[in-house]
This record gives structure tokens, sequence and C-alpha cells, in this order.
């Protein structure tokens, strides 16, 4: 049986992402418990891991009333104060959810908050095209802020999940998109994929419509913060920095920090 993905809004902008196979769910990030709890009685369905990116209480809010009648594995950073946490990870384990049929890989990607992780479902017969469960460290057009994390981290942390298939779907943490494409085009005025991508996702939020997932092969056209190495994206950093960026880092560093005050 293909494994089903599914997102409950929560909040004002969060997703918190469900895998489903079956009568078996495991939900990723649930900031709050309701959406989760009402989703498994409407649907009768059995609760059996909660998968955690980082410590934000937009993510973890709900993870303890979710516990409250259920004995439920909890994966999380282990270097991170996540107090539910059963099963801590560093990043580079291969997380077998046996219930669904699945196995994940887990990703280090400290920069928004020191242990950040991500999750990364590899294509196969029950997912044709990937996923990764990005938190909020990549975003639809955009990155995390650097609350815990230096510039180098971030950029590395971003530089290992670019290097994953181009069909891989991306499925982060918040609907920033519309507000991330305006920033994008503030870097790359002459982008015409990010110019169309814009017009699209303009179209969809007026509709109603989440523009979450993406492909990552949509990112690396588009997303400012993968795009270190573009000459366009270079200058942009080059006129905020007074001088030619020395290196990927620097690049990024530049950009990030413009976003922060845009």
């Amino acid at each position: 049986m293909a494994i089903e993905i599914i997102g409950l809004p929560a909040f004002n902008d969060n997703y918190i992402w469900l895998l489903r196979n079956g009568r078996h769910v495991a939900a990723i990030d649930p900031g709050a418990a309701e959406p989760v709890a009402s989703y498994l009685r409407r649907h009768r369905l059995h609760l059996d891991a909660i998968l955690i990116t980082h410590h934000h209480i937009d993510h973890t809010g709900g993870v303890e009333e979710l516990l409250v009648d259920r004995r439920v594995p909890v994966y999380a950073p282990g270097n991170e104060n996540i107090a539910a946490t059963s099963h801590p990870l560093d990043g580079g384990e291969r997380l077998e959810l046996a219930e669904l049929g699945v196995a994940l890989d887990v990703v280090a990607v400290p920069g928004h908050t020191r242990g950040h992780l991500a999750y990364y479902l590899p294509a196969g017969d029950s997912n044709p095209d990937g996923a990764l469960f990005c938190g909020d460290t990549l975003f639809t057009a955009g990155c995390g802020r650097l609350f815990e994390g230096t510039p180098q981290q971030m950029q590395a942390s971003l530089a290992r999940l670019s290097v994953l298939p181009a069909p891989t779907l991306l499925y982060c943490a918040h609907e920033y998109t519309e507000n991330n494409l305006r920033f994008a085009l503030a870097v790359e005025p002459d982008n015409l994929q990010t110019q169309r991508r814009s017009e699209a996702v303009a179209l969809a939020r007026a509709d109603g419509r989440p523009t979450v997932p993406s492909r990552l092969a949509t990112e690396l056209q588009t997303n400012p913060f993968l795009r270190w190495d573009a000459p366009s994206v270079r200058a942009a950093a080059a006129q905020r920095l007074g001088h030619e960026p020395i290196d990927a880092v620097e690049t990024f560093a530049a950009i990030r920090a413009w976003r922060n005050s845009f």
C-alpha cells in the first residue's frame, strides 16, 4: 500500500504532517494535539510514532497531550530539551517505522536550532518521488532564521539537503511561500522561474490552496538560500556587503541578514 502524506493546518500557518499506511499513522511536529487527535478519531486510526524536528513549542506543544492515553515512541533531537523524547537522535540514523512499512533517514541540519533534524523518506514503490520533512530549516522559497546556529552551520545544512534527488517533495512546517517569494524577487528580480512561481503561488493562496509541498528542483531554481553560487545572488550579496563575497557562506549570510530586516 502506498504511503499517504496528510497535512493538518495548525495555528496561523503551521503544518503538522502525518504519514499514513492503512490504519497506522506517524505524526511529525504536532505543535497542537487536537488536529491530530481529531483526524485519528474521525478515521479510526492508530498513532504509532511521533517525530520531532526541533524543540520550538509550535512543533512540540501537542506531544504530551497525545501521550496521555497512548504509549507512543517519540523520536527527537537528543541534544535539545524535549521532555517527552523516548528515542534521542543525532542524525545519521535509519529510522524504521515497522507498522507503516517505511524507513526514514535522519539528517542533522543545525542552524535554526542547534539540534534540528530532518527526516528523509527515499523514493520507492510506496513513495515514488521521495519526501523530506525539513521542519524550519528549508522553507518553500526560503529558510529558517538562525536562532541558535551559525551561517556556516545553516549553509552546510542546506547544502546537505540540496543534493537530494531533484524530484523530492519538501514538506516544511509553515505556509510561508508567498512572503518568501517577495523576498526572492528582491534578490533576483530577473529570475523568470521565480516570477512565474510567484504568480502561481498568489493564485493558489487567493483560492485558499496550500503551496506546500514543493519539489527540490523548484527550490533550486527559485530559492535564493539554495542559490549561493548563482551570479545574480552573489551580485545581490555583494551589493549588501560592499564587496564581492569570499565564498558560499558569506553569500548566504548576507542574504539571510537581508531577509531578517526585509
